[in-house]
């Protein structure tokens, strides 16, 4: 069993940025993958970014591609996530959540296998 807690969510700005953290229990949070989800109000829970165990591969929905930067402290059990630029598009709870298996669906909210609960993140226009 894996926990997942979130923290650095708030109101920023437009074109603020935040920085997301994302700390999980467990030895074995090193080998498994990692990634960030955000769901906005009235919408489903959609992909943001992803990184594989090692920190050397990183995935990123279009939408955030160039303005959000995914990354991971093994030693710290952590991972993060900074975003720059924001958008009040941006606006929604973000959640982390870990993937022990394969990162081939690293965009599949199903194929995750432990999640955090959510850290609220407004950007105001």
């Amino acid at each position: 069993q894996v926990q997942l807690v979130e923290s650095g969510g708030g109101l920023v700005q437009a074109g603020g940025s935040l920085r997301l953290s994302c700390a999980a229990s467990g030895r074995t949070f090193s080998s498994y993958s990692m990634g960030w989800f955000r769901q906005a109000p009235g919408k489903e829970r959609e992909f943001v970014a992803a990184v594989s165990w090692s920190g050397g591969r990183t995935y990123y929905a279009d939408s955030v591609k160039g303005r959000f930067t995914i990354s991971r402290d093994n030693a710290m059990n952590t991972v993060y996530l900074q975003m720059n630029s924001l958008k009040p598009e941006d606006t929604a709870v973000y959640y982390c959540a870990v993937k022990k298996y394969s990162l081939s669906d690293y965009y599949t909210e199903g194929s995750y296998d432990y999640w955090g609960q959510g850290t609220q993140v407004t950007v105001s226009s």
